[in-house]
């Protein structure tokens, strides 16, 4: 990632006023642009800091755009484009620690979002519904769907109102749905959906009945089209606002479980599991 961009971020060290050379002030504006979380100027000098978000440093991401995935038109990220993240590896390792996604469709021109769970298994997307809601009723042939999925990592506190974010990461999957009919795939992608969302669960309980499989719907989104956007790091604050006498920083924000709490006509003695005790979202 340093040698992709290493370029750019020479050009940040720029004493003021150096002769035939471009000016503090003037850089500033490109500096929001450069995949950086923070500017600061100390000692006549202009430095940048990166920070590396632990999901691509994991996933192997040497710049923030894969030499390999390109995006679309439709999926390229336009707003800060230097958090655009377009390797599938880090997608995957987004969508393998989320468990709950926002699915978009239009039904005769109108619009909707449905909150749904999902789970992964190589390229596709296997999405869950009840055979009765409006999204699975207008199924046919395949259903044109925007699935987004957000991990909220932190509120970023910024010395003046404007400058206020929050470090998230989040991914947006653009494809045609269809639905998962033959019986063998659809109980191995409830399966998928089970085990994603409580690993080691599908085995500890009672298997799916014929009456039960047909009144649930699973829906295939292949994971062709798509992005991710990523910020990390401190807020970046205009350089007058530094000065400004409050706090300022990161409130870091994660998916923790808490005590089980046992249901109140489980058998007596009857212990944890283990995969319950030892639950973490982070992959």
């Amino acid at each position: 990632m340093l040698t992709s961009i290493g370029f750019l971020y020479s050009t940040c060290n720029i004493t003021k006023g150096q002769s035939g050379g471009p000016q503090t002030s003037d850089l500033r504006h490109t500096i929001r642009d450069l995949p950086s979380e923070v500017r600061r100027l100390r000692s006549g000098f202009l430095s940048v800091t990166l920070f590396l978000h632990p999901s691509l440093a994991l996933a192997g991401v040497r710049s923030l755009m894969s030499e390999t995935q390109m995006p679309s038109a439709r999926t390229r990220v336009v707003r800060e484009p230097h958090r655009g993240v377009y390797d599938r590896k880090a997608v995957y390792h987004i969508l393998d620690e989320a468990f709950l996604c926002h699915v978009g469709f239009a039904v005769e021109g109108q619009p909707f979002v449905i909150p749904t769970s999902y789970g992964r298994q190589d390229a596709n997307l296997y999405i869950h519904g009840s055979a009765a809601s409006r999204m699975l009723r207008q199924m046919k042939d395949g259903l044109p769907v925007c699935v987004t999925v957000t991990l909220l990592d932190g509120l970023v506190l910024a010395r003046s109102v404007f400058n206020h974010s929050m470090n998230y990461r989040s991914v947006v999957i653009l494809g045609n749905a269809t639905l998962v009919d033959e019986p063998q795939e659809k109980l191995a992608a409830l399966r998928v959906l089970s085990e994603h969302i409580v690993p080691g669960r599908w085995d500890d309980v009672r298997q799916p009945s014929d009456k039960e499989l047909k009144a649930t719907s699973v829906l295939r989104v292949p994971i062709e089209e798509f992005s991710a956007k990523v910020r990390t790091g401190p807020p970046i604050d205009d350089e007058e606002d530094y000065s400004f006498p409050t706090w300022a920083g990161v409130l870091p924000l994660e998916l923790k479980a808490g005590k089980p709490s046992a249901d109140s006509r489980l058998d007596r003695g009857r212990e944890v599991p283990s995969y319950i005790h030892q639950y973490a979202r982070k992959r």
